[in-house]
């Protein structure tokens, strides 16, 4: 996949407002360019304060993500700080409790950390994410779990 030009300065933007806050991204020393904050948070999805992991190995994985129109991610949990922005389609979370969260094109995600979740594209379009791990080089970002 193509990325468009602003599609990555967008993303650019919100690895920089994820990672370190709206104000490291938003400086006067960009003239003409106009930043919209996406998302500010302190807690995931369900609520979990945020928390990095303490390492000397960091690494940052982004990757791209679509699912098919019916399709889901299956159970899984992230052991690490993940962040996602909704390109396009419609994608419902499901977590163990039965809870369920909608995202939309357009939204950003603070996923949930060791807590089992499964995704799914509920829509009649694809579902495509950009997903950002802050990991630990040499770990895994993602587990698969078995649903309860």
């Amino acid at each position: 996949m193509i990325l468009s030009r602003n599609t990555i300065l967008a993303l650019m933007l919100f690895v920089a407002l994820a990672l370190f806050g709206p104000t490291a991204a938003i400086s006067s020393d960009y003239e003409g360019l106009k930043v919209s904050p996406v998302k500010k948070a302190t807690t995931t999805t369900n609520g979990q304060r945020i928390t990095y992991p303490k390492t000397d190995s960091p690494e940052v994985t982004v990757v791209t993500v679509d699912i098919p129109q019916g399709g889901e991610t299956g159970w899984h949990l992230h052991p690490i700080p993940v962040y996602a922005y909704v390109l396009s389609g419609e994608l419902a979370v499901e977590f163990e409790d039965g809870k369920q969260s909608s995202f939309r094109e357009g939204d950003s995600i603070i996923e949930v950390v060791n807590a089992p979740h499964n995704g799914r594209n509920l829509g009649k379009t694809p579902v495509k994410l950009v997903v950002f791990y802050t990991g630990v080089e040499g770990s895994p970002n993602t587990v698969k779990v078995q649903h309860k």
